[in-house]
């Protein structure tokens, strides 16, 4: 019975925390227990553990006599993992620069190939494009960090990736869904944003970079990269404003 239990808490963990990554589950959505068990077919009990689980790993929030709901985003909230990002992956693609062989190599190219040759959200916003992109983007990126060997800071870089796909995700959804209910002041600006920050052409550089062993470059190249997101966001987010 215990392994049964805990089978189903796995698999509503699971199921949740992927349609949270991918805002299947909009930031900011109720999670009602009685909606969650009729849309996945788990019971309470396995529902309630996959949540509180959710929201040790501030995926989720809870709120007393109002339950559970899906863990926000925001500017300030991007600006902050966009630092601690910076913070923790320079210095993991310096020592995989650094240590990386052969197969690295061959990794980073095979990675960069598979990006390159899918569709974008900018082309089509369907959820299976978009995914196959966010798989193949995070793909790249996970195989210009392989060669280090640091476990602490690939844990905490899996965690800052994990919370900011979330934001990744819906900023590239955004533009779309605002043009969708005729809010479309700063849309022409927000998809240019989002074709800078998605173009190939930024993860080439990087790649090339890496692949020279020019780790200053490489290190510059990855600030410019993280700090497109914020840039769609400003537009995305605020309308096309800079307001906070």
């Amino acid at each position: 019975m215990l392994d049964e239990g805990h089978s189903k808490t796995e698999a509503a963990y699971r199921l949740l925390r992927r349609d949270i990554l991918t805002t299947r589950l909009r930031p900011g959505a109720p999670l009602k227990l009685s909606a969650l068990r009729n849309g996945y077919g788990i019971g309470w009990t396995p529902l309630r553990e996959a949540l509180s689980r959710l929201e040790a790993e501030r995926l989720v929030t809870s709120i007393s006599n109002r339950g559970f709901a899906v863990a926000p985003v925001s500017r300030a909230e991007l600006e902050d993992l966009s630092r601690a990002r910076l913070v923790i992956e320079l210095p993991l693609l310096q020592e995989s620069i650094e240590k990386g062989g052969h197969e690295w190599e061959d990794a980073v190219v095979t990675a960069h190939y598979r990006l390159s040759r899918c569709k974008t959200a900018v082309d089509d916003q369907s959820d299976d494009v978009v995914d196959e992109w966010d798989e193949r983007h995070e793909a790249f990126h996970a195989a210009l960090l392989s060669a280090a060997t640091s476990p602490w800071l690939l844990n905490f870089q899996s965690t800052i990736a994990d919370q900011l796909r979330r934001h990744h995700r819906f900023l590239g959804l955004a533009p779309t869904l605002r043009a969708a209910i005729g809010l479309l002041h700063g849309y022409e600006e927000a998809m240019q944003a989002l074709r800078q920050a998605v173009a190939i052409e930024h993860h080439t550089a990087l790649m090339e970079a890496a692949l020279d062993r020019n780790i200053e470059r490489a290190k510059a190249l990855m600030t410019a990269h993280i700090g497109y997101t914020l840039h769609v966001y400003v537009h995305a987010g605020d309308g096309g404003t800079n307001k906070r």
